[in-house]
């Protein structure tokens, strides 16, 4: 079975300031042209994208030069409301690693990772970590979550759907498009059992 966690571009969510998605037609084969052309502009972190470390660190790698298998293989998803502590991160990774599926972590539900989260998930050498937000950390002040995360190799996933996806172990694939010399990426992504 595929689910698909992705947030469709011009009705998606966007992060508070960021420009919102928009599209124009070129060309129409409605209007006698040869086909349909669509120019569209985005952020790179409408939707459902990925975050690479230069997003927040200065010198970090951008989206071309990331690992892919960061973005694809086993993932554990779990289900947390509020701030996630790092007694509760440390829990989250106990049950993935069980499921041998502790290297990419996605958060169902209305989760912020915590500073002391990122902390955990960070000395853990995940390699992803995903929620449903347009942030990680907290909406008011990512800057620090983003940081630790970051700045330990852990990419992120974010604005991601989990609505009625079960917690357990999934294939990811959440694969950025190759924005050369870019912070973050749109990403299409979707779990398969």
């Amino acid at each position: 079975m595929i689910y698909d966690i992705s947030q469709e571009i011009f009705s998606c969510r966007s992060y508070p300031g960021d420009p919102l998605p928009s599209f124009r037609r070129l060309m129409q084969t409605a209007k006698d042209d040869v086909c349909n052309l669509t120019e569209f502009s985005m952020c790179a972190h409408n939707g459902t994208h990925i975050d690479a470390p230069y997003h927040f660190i200065e010198g970090g790698k951008t989206v071309d030069m990331l690992d892919l298998t960061a973005f694809v293989g086993s993932c554990f998803v779990t289900r947390h409301e509020g701030s996630v502590s790092a007694a509760e991160a440390a829990e989250i990774l106990e049950k993935a690693d069980a499921l041998h599926a502790a290297e990419r972590i996605l958060i169902a539900g209305k989760a912020v990772v915590t500073e002391d989260a990122a902390r955990v998930f960070a000395e853990a050498g995940i390699r992803l970590i995903g929620n449903e937000s347009q942030t990680v950390g907290p909406e008011d002040a990512p800057a620090q979550v983003h940081r630790i995360l970051l700045g330990a190799g852990v990419v992120l996933l974010e604005g991601i759907v989990l609505d009625g996806i079960p917690e357990g172990r999934f294939f990811l694939s959440a694969a950025p498009l190759n924005l050369g010399g870019c912070d973050g990426a749109p990403c299409r992504a979707y779990l398969m059992t």
